[in-house]
């Protein structure tokens, strides 16, 4: 298949400290594995501080985006936001991921095939567990919810971070993986999922 191939798309996945903690690493690799995704990267880190607003702040509207959002979240369900100023909101925001994710282990991953990114986010489900679709990892095993997070001051555990776009998964990828660090290698399985006409199967 040729390089800019649709099976070539790729993806970056963190399973965050709270994921490993449950001992959730199988479950959510196996996820993705079923779906026909190919793993081309990983390793277990504990990542610093700096490393993590990094990789929040890849894109520089990631600030005045998060904060407007939020506000305009809060609003929808009838309650106050706590500022009314984006940038205000999102140094909070900041400031409970960074603790959350350098409080322990973080697995990092990228995956490859068709719809990469799409995909991953469809079986991850929604940033907020209470409102993920069953089915998918975060409304299988988190009950977690932004009003109990708000409640406790912290960042909501989800399990697991998901790039956005391909655009986001580049960046991500880039700051999490070193080039020589993915591994360009081919899966059986794919003859199956990508081949146009199924060759090879009957002898």
């Amino acid at each position: 298949m040729e390089k800019g191939h649709p099976s070539k798309e790729r993806t970056f996945v963190a399973i965050k400290p709270d994921g490993i903690q449950r001992t959730l690493i199988g479950e959510i690799i196996k996820r993705y594995e079923r779906m026909g995704l190919k793993m081309v990267a990983i390793k277990i880190m504990v990542a610093t501080e700096d490393h993590i607003e990094k990789h929040y702040t890849l894109d520089p509207a990631w600030r005045t985006v998060t904060g407007e959002k939020t506000i305009a979240s809060y609003k929808k369900k009838g309650l106050t936001p706590p500022s009314e100023d984006p940038l205000e909101i999102t140094a909070k925001i900041l400031a409970n991921l960074k603790t959350y994710m350098t409080s322990g282990p973080i697995l990092a991953m990228v995956w490859q095939g068709a719809h990469a990114v799409e995909v991953v986010r469809k079986v991850t489900g929604g940033t907020e567990p209470l409102t993920s679709d069953v089915g998918s990892i975060r409304g299988d095993f988190v009950l977690d919810s932004y009003s109990m997070s708000d409640t406790d001051n912290r960042a909501v555990r989800n399990l697991i971070h998901a790039s956005g776009s391909v655009d986001e998964a580049e960046m991500e990828i880039n700051h999490w993986f070193k080039p020589e660090e993915l591994i360009e290698y081919r899966l059986v399985q794919e003859q199956i999922i990508y081949d146009v006409n199924i060759d090879g199967i009957l002898e």
